[in-house]
């Protein structure tokens, strides 16, 4: 394969090499570019000689007659200069392996949509002689619109060497496809990456055995296609791929909004770039240059940049520093500023030497001196408290002035004022005092440090502060209330033995009755406890749905005593009620005979639901409602009661939901045990 090893040779005079995607026995799959038509195109490359290239060509010539926008078409099929390829039109999007793997199973309806469409475009090939052979997840194809695309009809089956002639084989490896997107696992004939799905003796396990929540008609057709040679009660009779799409194209209904939520699900996007926005340089004012002389070498740098490492502009500045005679003591030398001046400046410090402005012999007169004078640095007089390198900007100039710490510290805060100091005792009172007493009220404007004590006649203190003696209070509360409520009773136990004396002496018993009358029956205090009703039989009632009822085989698990034990509803995607597919489904109980029902107590899983009770005679068809209004309507929680007002006498206990509690993947209703009593 000379003109195919790398990326970037051109085949064909045309098709220019991009990608390789995949290798497998001496055949090569390219994502080529057309330099003609300037589009990207799919390439599968084989050698001349390969014994599969006749069937690889002849299948492009089969394949290029089926027309459907759901295929990726052929393009181009040529044998020339040694290699045989076959060019396809090139499709992006996620593949179904990667969606099962990425978003995992998908929902039931969305799984019948994507099966169906493939179905579709099977059934017309099929209609045509040309089968697709090799139909696993990695051909089938989710778009960025959410379409389906289906890849490589006939090519690939001739690529691996297989035949393309096995209609039956696509009808199989349809109902492979609906049990991985159901279940995420591989049960077709043709080999796939996805793993393969759980077998038992064998037989591969029904989808609802592998995933709770399937519905019963999508298990069916994945167990009657996978599983042919099992015994079964009732076949779907399905044989072909038309067959499959109609199955499941009646299964979906309307499909409006599933490609748009399909499309959702992509995870790969087109990179973005993020670009920022670019950083604006700061601008740098060169101060003006100081009138002191220069005496010591140039330091390079700003005042504050680090030590370590090369600075990135080191003649762009020149740094004044403070300088001292060696008869000053350092300890005694004044605060220096230091100022960066432009070494650009045609009027600066020349190369090699420092500018040195001293402050320490500087007053506020000579610094306020000539304030026009474009040279004068700015200073901060002594006493200011500053930090050092802090820069001082100046507003009229753009002057900056780096700053040293003051050589005086700054004073410390003024100390706290001492609190009065008070006795940790009441001094003793005076010889001859009496005992003192607690203070009852003290006049406005007494000194809060004053403790006062009786005189001899009790009216003013030790310190001629006059108190004021409190009053007696002689009236208890609640005293007036207690003795108008003794009053009252009085009143009545006389009047109550007023008239027990007439009744008394009229010859009659204290109450008023005569005495040979019979005492009045006083009802019983409960009535009689109600005893659970036995239920022979229960069915479920699904009247609105035509997916086969809801679970029949579970109703009797509702009243086998067992809690543990559940009968559950489907799954729907919406609620019940105006706006879902249902208005309700329900559980039929059947008592055997005409019993009088009071109550049903409720065990369920998950709340709330909301329960219409129905008694009657006859055993219900339709919906509930269209007979007659419910006896009892309540909402429960994970258990409850029903209590109905009146006893209602009937053989059949209809249980009819109108509201299933929310779950992971929509609403359902699990319920674990019935009692009926009555």
């Amino acid at each position: 394969m000379p003109l195919s090893n790398r990326p970037g040779d051109v085949l064909a005079g045309r098709y220019r090499l991009v990608d390789l995607l995949s290798e497998s026995k001496g055949g090569r799959f390219w994502r080529a570019h057309d330099q003609v038509l300037e589009r990207h195109v799919a390439l599968h490359v084989i050698d001349e000689d390969d014994p599969r290239a006749p069937q690889l060509i002849e299948a492009a010539r089969r394949s290029a007659r089926i027309h459907d926008p759901r295929l990726l078409r052929v393009l181009d099929a040529e044998r020339t200069g040694g290699l045989c390829y076959v060019v396809n039109e090139w499709g992006s999007g996620i593949a179904l392996d990667h969606l099962a793997a990425t978003h995992g199973p998908l929902p039931p309806r969305r799984a019948a949509w994507l099966v169906g469409e493939v179905a579709d475009t099977m059934a017309r090939a099929h209609e045509a002689g040309v089968a697709h052979g090799r139909l696993v997840p990695e051909n089938v194809l989710v778009d960025r619109t959410g379409s389906v695309r289906v890849i490589g009809l006939a090519v690939d089956a001739a690529l691996h060497g297989l035949p393309t002639d096995r209609l039956l084989t696509d009808v199989t490896n349809l109902a492979g496809l609906l049990y991985c997107a159901l279940t995420g696992r591989w049960a077709g004939l043709a080999a796939s990456d996805v793993p393969p799905a759980p077998t038992d003796h064998g037989h591969v396990l029904r989808p609802r055995q592998v995933r709770a929540g399937v519905p019963r008609p999508l298990d069916a057709l994945c167990d009657e296609l996978l599983n042919p040679a099992l015994p079964r009660g009732r076949e779907i009779g399905l044989r072909s791929a038309r067959d499959i799409a109609d199955f499941l194209a009646d299964f979906v209904g309307d499909p409006t909004g599933i490609p748009e939520e399909m499309a959702a699900l992509r995870m790969h996007r087109r990179p973005e770039t993020v670009v920022l926005p670019p950083v604006p340089e700061m601008a740098l004012h060169e101060p003006r240059r100081s009138s002191a002389p220069l005496e010591t070498e140039p330091v390079l740098g700003p005042p504050n940049r680090p030590q370590n490492g090369p600075d990135p502009e080191p003649d762009r500045y020149a740094v004044e520093q403070s300088a001292t005679t060696d008869t000053t003591d350092p300890a005694d030398t004044a605060p220096t500023i230091q100022t960066p001046v432009a070494a650009t400046s045609p009027d600066a410090t020349p190369a090699g030497r420092t500018a040195t402005h001293d402050t320490a012999h500087d007053t506020a007169d000579d610094i306020a001196a000539d304030p026009g004078d474009p040279g004068a640095t700015s200073v901060v007089p002594d006493g200011l408290p500053t930090q050092a390198g802090l820069p001082v900007f100046d507003d009229e100039s753009d002057d900056v002035s780096w700053l040293t710490r003051s050589s005086e510290p700054a004073p410390p805060p003024p100390p706290f004022e001492e609190p009065p100091e008070r006795p940790l005792f009441a001094p003793e009172p005076p010889d001859g005092a009496p005992a003192r007493r607690p203070r009852h009220a003290v006049p406005p404007g007494t000194p809060s440090d004053f403790w006062p004590w009786d005189t001899a006649n009790g009216r003013h203190t030790g310190t001629g502060i006059p108190v004021i003696a409190p009053e007696e209070d002689t009236d208890v509360p609640g005293r007036r209330s207690l003795r108008l409520a003794m009053v009252i009773a009085a009143s009545l136990l006389l009047l109550i033995a007023v008239v027990v004396g007439i009744n008394l002496g009229r010859g009659k018993t204290p109450l008023g009755s005569d005495p040979g009358d019979d005492p009045p029956r006083t009802p019983d205090a409960s009535p009689a406890a109600l005893q659970p009703l036995a239920v022979t039989g229960a069915r479920d009632l699904d009247p609105q749905g035509d997916d086969g009822g809801e679970y029949p085989e579970l109703t009797s698990l509702a009243t086998d005593g067992d809690d543990a034990t559940a009968w559950t509803t489907q799954t729907y995607l919406q609620q019940f009620g105006p706006g879902g597919l249902k208005t309700g489904v329900g559980l039929v109980l059947d008592l055997g005979s005409s019993q009088d029902v009071s109550e049903v107590q409720l065990s369920l899983r998950g709340e709330p639901t909301t329960v219409e009770v129905f008694v009657s005679d006859d055993a219900p068809t339709a919906t509930p409602g269209e007979a007659g209004s419910p006896v009892a309507t309540q909402e429960i929680g994970a258990s409850g009661k029903v209590t109905l007002e009146e006893p209602v006498r009937g053989r059949y206990v209809t249980l009819w939901l109108t509201s299933l509690p929310s779950v992971s993947d929509g609403f359902r209703a699990e319920l674990a045990e019935v009692v009926v009593r009555g």
